[in-house]
């Protein structure tokens, strides 16, 4: 499985948005200036999320973009299936022997679990502490 440029952008687009949730509109020029990337670009991206109704647009002078939804609601998975398609590891796994298809199911699954289970309330929280933690190991 590959994440290209879109759902690795589009993640940050909504991180950004659920950092600032509750703080009004949000221009994709601040996203894409905070984080060194082409303002174009990411006005392609906000449209498929738009469509799905994960960011709101708000007209004005001091318009932008807002979540669409708590960003508790929205997970990881949400934005990468708009934004890639389907999330799948190997395709043509019928025709794989029986050990490796399980293999490919079982590592399949565990993507999509991590994905499902990290909401944008996660992402945007995430601190370096949650991270040491993440690594520690006891022997």
């Amino acid at each position: 499985m590959r994440i290209s440029t879109k759902g690795r952008y589009g993640l940050t687009i909504m991180i950004e948005l659920a950092k600032r949730h509750g703080d009004g509109p949000t221009s994709l020029r601040v996203i894409a200036g905070a984080h060194d990337l082409s303002e174009h670009y990411l006005e392609q991206l906000i449209a498929p999320l738009r469509n799905a109704g994960f960011v709101r647009s708000i007209r004005g002078a001091y318009g932008g973009y807002v979540l669409g939804h708590e960003p508790e609601e929205i997970t990881a998975g949400d934005i990468i299936r708009v934004l890639e398609g389907p999330i799948t590891l190997v395709e043509g796994i019928e025709e794989e022997e029986p050990a490796k298809r399980e293999l490919w199911i079982r590592i399949s699954e565990a993507i999509k679990g991590v994905l499902e289970n990290t909401t944008l309330d996660d992402l945007a929280n995430h601190t370096a502490a949650d991270e040491s933690d993440a690594y520690m190991y006891y022997i």
